[in-house]
């Protein structure tokens, strides 16, 4: 039995599919389903319940537990891979990263070139999720660092500041707003206005900051990600506030007007994210060091 068999093993239950599965590890469908035969036989017990028609993997009983500890023998084989790795000059392995939108799409970019540039033995898999979801992988282990706007301090977690944004107000070129070099809060007061979703942390500080000025926008649509957001207000739904990294190619091909926002108040703080007690890999170490400076 080889640990590229159970990687994959934990890969379907986590992915709880068999194409995202062989995707994640360069082989076919029916690879993986023989794989999963192959330990079933190994072991003469079912580890997984298939139901004809329904994509869910249910494990079984021996299945739970095999998942378990297949999960400890992976992170000690990428613990002794590592320290090995130290006794020579080289840095290389994999880093597994989740971000948001905003951040992974306008900001991590170049700093992930600079690094390979720096390190190219080093593999780089990104995958972009809410907040929420990232705190939950981070703390199983799932992902070895995150990246995240407004990180809350919590117990198990190291953050490590990164650079913040400042957020600005965005608008169509031919809105009448969008000949401004700044406004204040007060201005915004009954403005229509695309938002985050609500459970997303630049949604709530956005809320706090207007609420602490006593104003209230009119709210004519909510989205999950930055760029639907941006999208919206091009084609004129209304105003947004968003991080200004976010919408400066927009800036720059007329796309969107950006107005500066005079409060002090609109920083959006952003961190890196890791659980407390893991051993971080040399090159997840290296990383953090690139996004933590300016």
């Amino acid at each position: 039995m080889h640990i590229e068999t159970l990687k994959i093993f934990c890969d379907l239950v986590e992915t709880q599919s068999f194409s995202l599965a062989a995707e994640k590890n360069f082989i076919t469908q029916s690879a993986v389903s023989q794989r999963i035969c192959s330990l079933e036989e190994r072991f003469n017990r079912r580890l997984i319940n298939r139901v004809r028609g329904k994509s869910q993997i249910n494990l079984t009983p021996a299945g739970e537990v095999f998942y378990r500890l297949a999960k400890q023998v992976i992170a000690s084989y990428e613990e002794l891979e590592e320290s090995m790795r130290k006794f020579t000059d080289r840095i290389s392995g994999k880093i597994k990263v989740a971000t948001v939108y905003s951040v992974g799409l306008h900001e991590l970019p170049p700093k992930v070139r600079e690094f390979m540039s720096k390190f190219p033995s080093v593999k780089i898999d990104i995958e972009y999720s809410r907040t929420t979801r990232i705190v939950r992988d981070v703390l199983s282990g799932e992902i070895e660092l995150g990246v995240v706007a407004f990180p809350e301090p919590r117990r198990g977690i190291t953050i490590v500041p990164m650079p913040s944004d400042r957020l600005v107000l965005i608008c169509p070129p031919e809105h009448e707003l969008a000949q401004r070099d700044k406004i204040t809060v007060k201005e915004l007061k009954g403005k229509p206005f695309v938002m985050f979703e609500r459970d997303i942390p630049t949604r709530k500080a956005i809320d706090r900051i207007l609420k602490s000025y006593g104003v209230k926008v009119r709210k004519v649509a909510e989205f999950d990600n930055i760029e639907t957001i941006k999208r919206a207000v091009e084609v004129g739904f209304g105003l947004a506030i968003v991080p200004h990294p976010s919408v400066i190619d927009e800036e720059k091909n007329g796309q969107l007007a950006v107005i500066q926002l005079a409060e002090k108040d609109w920083v959006r703080p952003v961190g890196i994210i890791y659980r407390s007690d893991r051993n971080l890999s040399l090159a997840a170490k290296k990383f953090i060091q690139l996004l933590g400076s300016t």
